[in-house]
């Protein structure tokens, strides 16, 4: 797909396990970009996000980063 709506299966590291995580390319741009504002790794934001979830991490992860543009705009 040429729309940016495909999802983009990456490896990261969760309290020392490993763990694969399906986001779009948008989601995962716009998480690198919020944890280097935070001074984190994205695998210390998302171990961060996993530790709060309540339900599947990868929405867990969308819900965030739409929150955090929102609370920017």
């Amino acid at each position: 797909m040429t729309d940016g709506t495909h999802l983009r299966k990456r490896s990261v590291r969760i309290s020392g396990h490993a763990t694969s995580v399906s986001l779009e390319e948008e989601f995962w741009s716009a998480l690198k970009t919020i944890s280097a504002a935070r001074g984190l790794s994205m695998n210390a934001l998302i171990g961060e996000l996993d530790r709060e979830r309540t339900g599947n991490l990868s929405s867990a992860i969308r819900v965030y980063v739409l929150r955090e543009i929102a609370r920017r705009l």
